[in-house]
Parts: structure tokens; C-alpha cells; sequence
């Protein structure tokens, strides 16, 4: 592992390169999340940046009780990538983004009641599958730029001369819902693993990472529809959860706030809108708490992209990338928030991981089209 796994006390760690750089407000959350009840082990991933109260980007390991604040208010909120049946010859970027602007944000009622699971249908949260939500969601249009192992890109089945659509997206207002009413009722503290109140928090869990898996499918089947194609999944992962783990010899609670599995065969770690994504081949390790970054990692706050942006770029200008790939997002504030000079480079990230003998890069993509919001309510 060399000198990348970074220890800050007997309880947390950190996992950096001399070369990569972390915000120290994300240092301090992290251990002072190592020092809760029953909390064994923290670890902060290379894309560890400040969250509310909490810090995102980590893994976090406690016996006897979990606690639901630090999944927060996405529960199963995670990517999935696709592999579509359009070869990039085909791909005529003028010709998929007039299609894709002319996607609402919404799924029209008569579409849901066609493709959603028949079993979501009186789902109260209903109507938002099939919609990306705000924030640092999207899906996005890419393309596989450089292979490294092409024996695990055979693996995955993976065709080096087709679209590729890439999925992040969660359970929307159902988990923050959930949340709330924990918060309502119990605070941030946690809950105890035999307890009553437990098994109900992890039923409703339970049900949160199912709506996640099927809001991502059906965004996906939206956006394949959207522009003429079909497509087939190569990988779906969540990010934020809570399960039960051994890691050390002692049974627990693993929470991930922000952090991709490392145990679920390959994933994806994506960069900002204008920057690459990788696809690896994750290596179990307990000093990760099995658990990889899971994207870029901010380095600016939400509230201080616009007047730091906006003096130099308009929204028009922010829809072009300098990789030449486009992002549409009508959100005007969005467009700043989520600007690739907000985010780390994700080549840090990646070898940072890679240094620390967590990952194996199998493919790198890169981005043509990123979907944010159109602005519109339904198709």
C-alpha cells in the first residue's frame, strides 16, 4: 500500500498521494466521526470532500448500532453503466442533443405505467422514477477512449466502438423521506442492530436501494428510447448504505456515504462533466473498508461556483466542455455548481487508488453528451 493509506488516529484513516489534495474541514469530519458510539473504523477516499456534518467520500465500520444519518438522504443513490447497441459512427452529437433536449425531467404517467415494475405502481414516490433529481446526478453519453486490460474488457463483454450511457441517480424523495423520519425521531444518534426501530429503518432501506436499481433502469430506458436505441447493463452499484460486514474478524455495521464498493466486481468511478471516467477492476482490502471513491471529489463548495464562475463563463459557454463533449442543464445555478473547475481532476483520484493497490484500470471513457435537466416537466 506504500505511504497512501494515511492514518489520522487509531480509528481513522485516509487514503491520499503526496500530489492530491484534501480540504481539511473534510479531515476534521471524518474524525469526528470516528470518535461516535460504537464506531470501530473510518476511511476517507481520495474524492473525500465536506458534507453536512458528515463527510462525503468515506467508509465507516461500527459494531452494535448503525447509524442512518451518515447514509443521509440518499439511500442507494449510485451509477449504473450501459453498453447501447449505437456505435459511435452512428453518434452524431447536433443530432443527440436536439433529441435529448426534447427529454422531460419527468416520465409521462401512460410510459411508467408500460415499463415501471408492476409492484412500484402504488409506490408514493410513483412518479419520480425515471427522473435524474438535482445535485451531481446525470447520465451521460460516452465513449471508450483508451482500454488497459482488454482481458477484463472482454470479461464485461465491453465493445470499444459503441455509445456507452452512464447512469447516476438514487432513490430521490424516498430517501430523504426515510431520513426524516428518522431525524424526527431519534435524532443522529444511532440505532441499536437488535433493536425494533432498527429492523424497520432497514426495511425501509431495503425498499430505497430497490427504488434506486429502478429509477436508474428507467432513466436509462428513457434515455435509449430518447435517441433510438437499445441498450444492455454492464454494472449497477450503490453508493450510499448500510450493511452488515466482518471486517477484522468482528461482525458490524458498514455505512458508505459517498463510496463505491469494492466487492461487487467491477464499477465505475466517473470524473466531472468534462473530465474522463474509469472503469476498474476493484482488490478487496479491509484498509479500504472494501470500499474505492466513488467520482472526482469537489473541491469547491455549491455556494461559491457561481462568483467564481460566472465573471469568466456564461451558461452557454458551460454547455461546451473543453474535451469538446456538451452538457445540457437548463438549471442556470446548476450549471455553475456542477462545472468541471469545481471538481478534482479524476486522474489524481484514480492513481491514487491505483498506487494503493485498490484498483486495476480496465478502460477509460470519455464524455460526448452529459444530461443535467432540460427545465421540462414531462415528455
Amino acid at each position: 500500500m506504500g505511504n497512501f493509506i494515511r492514518p489520522l488516529s487509531e480509528r481513522a484513516s485516509y487514503i491520499a498521494s503526496d500530489d492530491l489534495w484534501i480540504e481539511g474541514l473534510a479531515i476534521q469530519q471524518l474524525q469526528t466521526t470516528a470518535a461516535m458510539p460504537g464506531m470501530v473504523s473510518v476511511v476517507g477516499m481520495p474524492d473525500l470532500h465536506p458534507g453536512r456534518g458528515y463527510p462525503v467520500g468515506a467508509a465507516f465500520f461500527s459494531t452494535g448500532c448503525f447509524y442512518p444519518a451518515l447514509v443521509g438522504n440518499d439511500i442507494g443513490c449510485g451509477m449504473g453503466l450501459w453498453q447501447t447497441s449505437m456505435t459511435l459512427k452512428q453518434a452524431r452529437l447536433d443530432k443527440l442533443e436536439k433529441r435529448l433536449s426534447g427529454l422531460g425531467d419527468f416520465a409521462a404517467t401512460e410510459w411508467l405505467e408500460t415499463y415501471a415494475l408492476s409492484s412500484m405502481q402504488q409506490h408514493p414516490f410513483y412518479n419520480s422514477l425515471g427522473s435524474i433529481g438535482g445535485g451531481n446526478h446525470f447520465a451521460e453519453l460516452q465513449a471508450v477512449d483508451t482500454v488497459y486490460n482488454s482481458d477484463e474488457a472482454e470479461a464485461l463483454s465491453i465493445d470499444a466502438s459503441a455509445l456507452l450511457l452512464l447512469v447516476h441517480s438514487g432513490s430521490r424523495g424516498l430517501g430523504q423521506a426515510i431520513l426524516r423520519d428518522h431525524v424526527e425521531r431519534f435524532g443522529h444518534r444511532g440505532l441499536l442492530e437488535n433493536g425494533e426501530d432498527a429492523k424497520q429503518y432497514l426495511d425501509a432501506h431495503r425498499q430505497a436501494l430497490g427504488f434506486a436499481e429502478e429509477n436508474r433502469r428507467l432513466i436509462a430506458l428513457r434515455m435509449l428510447e430518447q435517441i433510438r436505441t437499445e441498450g444492455q447493463r454492464i454494472v449497477d452499484v450503490h453508493h450510499n448504505l448500510v450493511e452488515p460486514s466482518k471486517i477484522g474478524g468482528s461482525d458490524g455495521w458498514l455505512h458508505r456515504k459517498g463510496a463505491t464498493p469494492s466487492d461487487r466486481g467491477a464499477v465505475i468511478i466517473p470524473g466531472s462533466r468534462g473530465d474522463y471516467s474509469y472503469l476498474v477492476k476493484p482488490r478487496l482490502s479491509e484498509s479500504s473498508l472494501h470500499s474505492l471513491a466513488h467520482g472526482a471529489g469537489r473541491k469547491w463548495m455549491r455556494s461559491d461556483c457561481k462568483n467564481r464562475l460566472s465573471a469568466r463563463f456564461t451558461p452557454e459557454q458551460l454547455s461546451r466542455t473543453a474535451m469538446g463533449s456538451r452538457v445540457i442543464c437548463q438549471d442556470r445555478q446548476l450549471i455553475y455548481e456542477e462545472a468541471p473547475q469545481a471538481y478534482k481532476s479524476i486522474d489524481s483520484v484514480v492513481d491514487t487508488l491505483t498506487g494503493a493497490g485498490l484498483v486495476v484500470p480496465i478502460a477509460r471513457l470519455k464524455p460526448m453528451l452529459t444530461y443535467k435537466t432540460s427545465g421540462g416537466k414531462s415528455e
